[in-house]
């Protein structure tokens, strides 16, 4: 094979192994930062298994993107490495709440709450990959696929009067190891002494033998060895050959490109579309614990294509539900086709509200970062529990996004204040009826004034 050859062939093998790889990259990334630094929006530093847990709903802040104000966070990053660990539910009266399990390539691979298994007071126990003990009998098991994994908890608030119940519930959520005195490893640091564009590989070649995937992907992980990606011991990066890095920093350039092309929206569709992101999590073909659903609706048709998914899930929505948990739904333009910006006023009519058996809620978000904007009166969502909502007399609800405060008192009672420029709005459905999770229901665009 020639040179050029050679280094086309390696660019290629680089650009499937940023898809592949980014989500284990992305999560465990954040995993550390959530260890080592926290996160904005009140959540402090915190160890492995032990809860994190927010004291009021989301903000500007708050550093996560996309993040949603309907919901207080509880994040517990786990370490199973030195054994189970038993997890304390409380009973939280039949309030909506959900702790999601995530393994470390962004499976979801469990639910707890109220869609799942119920808000009465519950303890199970989180077990690593091929534990072999015998958990007592009064006790329900989730086997974890990886030994590092991300618990979030989701509590619905429904503003400052319900807080005090909310945090009382958190405070009653509660890991213990199952044998106290365990070894705990960690996540692998990196080689620092890898330039560039090459620490992602060296990240992701640490990564993938410290928390291996399903089997099916171990043999597929194979097609990577002349990247260097299964060579132990001393980094095959830190001392790179300059052609060799070039054509592996290329490939992962178009594995970049790759991933955000299809989280790009189609040129194709209506002006002011939704898109509904109803099976942007369903990358998880092999880890089916309590509160997930293995029925083939809500699995991948292909394994190869289901990698492409789940970059794309975790660039756009780390750690984002199932839609039969939570469904998300966003637009781009308005109903002329031009992009959203605080320059302009829109209306979202609803004539019927979203079809949910918890509650729904829109929220926007500042382009490119997808933060929380600041506003004068310190809402970041609007939804079916927001007070003093003006009702059409047919029942209609209309919203109105725009950055200045509307003169009409009914307009600002259905006011979500924009940011100034470009803008992304996300509504939310929790608990979502079926008419949401076999598209019937749709949402009209956004339109102009």
């Amino acid at each position: 094979m020639s040179d050029a050859a050679s280094d086309a062939a390696l660019e290629a093998l680089a650009a499937d192994a940023y898809v592949y790889g980014s989500p284990i990259v992305r999560d465990l990334t954040t995993v550390g930062a959530f260890v080592a630094r926290g996160m904005g929006g009140g959540l402090p530093p915190t160890p492995f298994n032990h809860f994190a847990h927010a004291r009021e709903p989301a903000t500007p802040r708050t550093e996560f993107p996309s993040v949603n104000s309907d919901t207080l966070y509880s994040f517990a990053q786990l370490d199973l490495s030195g054994g189970p660990i038993l997890l304390h539910v409380p009973d939280s009266r039949g309030s909506y709440y959900v702790l999601q399990f995530v393994d470390a390539w962004t499976n979801n691979f469990a639910y707890l709450g109220r869609r799942s298994t119920g808000t009465a007071e519950q303890t199970w126990l989180i077990t690593p990959p091929h534990w072999h003990g015998t958990p007592s009998e009064d006790v329900q098991v989730i086997v974890s696929p990886t030994v590092v994994a991300t618990i979030v908890g989701r509590y619905a608030c429904g503003g400052p009067a319900d807080l005090p119940r909310v945090l009382d519930l958190q405070r009653h959520l509660a890991l213990t190891p199952l044998e106290p005195g365990g070894v705990y490893a960690g996540i692998p640091a990196p080689d620092p002494a890898v330039p560039g564009e090459l620490g992602f590989l060296e990240r992701l070649r640490q990564w993938m033998a410290a928390f291996p995937p399903a089997e099916p992907d171990l043999a597929y992980q194979q097609r990577f060895a002349p990247l260097g990606l299964l060579d132990a011991g001393p980094s095959p990066f830190s001392a790179a050959d300059p052609a060799f890095a070039q054509a592996l920093a290329r490939g992962l350039a178009a594995g970049r490109q790759r991933v955000e092309a299809v989280t790009r929206p189609t040129e194709d569709r209506p002006a002011g579309e939704w898109a509904v992101s109803l099976h942007l999590y369903d990358y998880n073909l092999d880890h089916f614990g309590p509160g997930t659903v293995a029925s083939r609706e809500w699995r991948a048709a292909d394994r190869r294509a289901a990698y492409l998914i789940r970059a794309a899930a975790a660039h756009t929505g780390l750690w984002g539900n199932h839609a039969y948990e939570a469904t998300y739904a966003t637009t781009h333009d308005d109903a002329a086709g031009k992009p959203l910006t605080g320059a302009h006023s829109y209306t979202l009519r609803l004539d019927d509200p979203p079809p949910v058996d918890a509650f729904w809620s829109l929220t926007v978000y500042e382009l490119p970062d997808r933060r929380l904007t600041e506003n004068p009166i310190g809402r970041y969502s609007i939804g079916d529990r927001t007070q003093g909502l003006a009702y059409g007399e047919d029942g209609s609800l209309t919203l109105v996004l725009q950055h200045e405060r509307p003169a009409e008192p009914a307009e600002t009672a259905n006011w979500l204040p924009t940011p100034a420029g470009e803008f992304r709005p996300i509504l939310r459905m929790y608990q979502p009826r079926a008419a949401v999770l076999d598209g019937s229901y749709r949402l009209p665009p956004l339109e102009p004034r």
